[in-house]
């Protein structure tokens, strides 16, 4: 079996999807994408073309390595979110050619269910205890919503006292067993994220994300010393050694590799399995699209370590388009009671509807996000 063609969708809300064919066998599909550069995203796929066309796409492992070392540069999110899409979509052929989900093959499932949590308020986070609320009578059992929107190095405080409220309410509306998240999405530097976490401390979040940038991994320490809350990050790492650096630190709980950006199903799969060894826990990073989700909860479903999945259905970033639009079973992931059930289906195990694939690529989009000033005009952090 030889590996003839590859097909990239640009597909709204934000999404780019990409489909592999071969000569005798089945075809796969991957989500090669970041978000706001799914233009770089898609030319890198093309340059990539000539490694994969005409290959084996069963040597999943030899493709990978073809792809991340031979070209001399390598990581980074657009190199490494073209090599996942790629890499997606080969696992997705080689279930199906073994009629088995991609879980089975990477050792069989350790668990029947995986826990979900639902994305509440926004960019700029508003009516978060109406909306988790809201979430929790849907079946949630968790929420996660960004902290704050612009925050300077040093900020006025009524900006924190905002984000105390907006948690404090979710908890009084939801009780004190429910998850909640809270994402300072590396929007915020560590002199206010040291007041937050401190200032958040009493409501036992689940966790607390990107509390600074991860290029800013050294300020961890000393923000954890602030918190009872575990520390998330993740989102923004590409491959095992990116990685390595925050396990050899010994302060983050959670890691979110994105299965899109980190290098694809087997290389977070490797993450997961280097942050056992560390006893730290995995929530894959995952606001993006169906293929996306299918191939995270493939990981989860063989991944001891894991213990929550972000998803999209809902999310503010999903107009036009939501989470389920592309699938022909709109009820594969079947949440229920706060949980997502493994798909059962061979390779990824959903199928696409192509037909509204190419009708809705024809549209396109051109997703960006906000650029962001402070009061003094100084760019902020989105």
């Amino acid at each position: 079996m030889k590996i003839t063609g590859m097909e990239l969708f640009k597909v709204p809300p934000r999404w780019l999807f990409l489909k592999i064919t071969t000569d005798s066998g089945p075809a796969g599909w991957g989500e090669p994408v970041v978000e706001g550069r799914a233009d770089t995203v898609r030319s890198c796929v093309e340059e990539l073309r000539d490694y994969v066309i005409g290959k084996d796409p069963m040597r999943i492992e030899d493709l990978w390595q073809v792809l991340y070392r031979c070209g001399f540069y390598r990581g980074g999110p657009v190199l490494s979110s073209a090599i996942s899409g790629i890499e997606q979509a080969l696992w997705d052929i080689k279930g199906k050619f073994y009629h088995a989900p991609v879980y089975d093959l990477l050792g069989g499932a350790c668990r029947d269910r995986i826990k979900v949590y639902s994305w509440i308020g926004g960019d700029r986070p508003a009516d978060t205890a109406a909306l988790a609320k809201e979430k929790k009578d849907s079946g949630f059992e968790a929420v996660k919503m960004n902290a704050t929107e612009e925050l300077n190095y040093i900020d006025d405080y009524h900006k924190v006292e905002e984000v105390v409220g907006r948690v404090a309410a979710i908890r009084e509306a939801c009780g004190s067993d429910f998850g909640i998240a809270v994402d300072f999405h590396g929007r915020v530097h560590k002199p206010m994220a040291k007041v937050l976490a401190k200032e958040l401390d009493p409501f036992h979040l689940m966790f607390i994300e990107e509390p600074v940038l991860s290029e800013q991994y050294e300020a961890f320490k000393e923000i954890a010393s602030y918190t009872s809350a575990p520390i998330a990050t993740g989102e923004r790492l590409y491959t095992r050694w990116d990685f390595k650096k925050i396990f050899e630190q010994g302060i983050v709980n959670i890691i979110q590799p994105d299965l899109s950006h980190a290098g694809g199903i087997l290389e977070c799969r490797k993450i997961a399995a280097m942050a056992e060894a560390y006893d730290v826990a995995v929530a894959p990073h995952c606001p993006l699209g169906p293929i996306a989700l299918a191939a995270c909860l493939q990981m989860d479903a063989c991944t001891p370590n894991a213990v929550i999945q972000e998803q999209s259905l809902g999310i503010h970033y999903n107009q036009g388009n939501d989470l389920m639009d592309y699938l022909n079973d709109k009820d594969v992931f079947r949440y229920s009671a706060g949980y997502a059930a493994l798909p059962t289906g061979p390779g990824l195990g959903i199928e696409i509807n192509e037909d509204l694939v190419r009708e809705r690529a024809a549209i396109g989009h051109h997703w960006k996000n906000d650029v962001w000033r402070h009061a003094d005009g100084s760019p902020a952090e989105w």
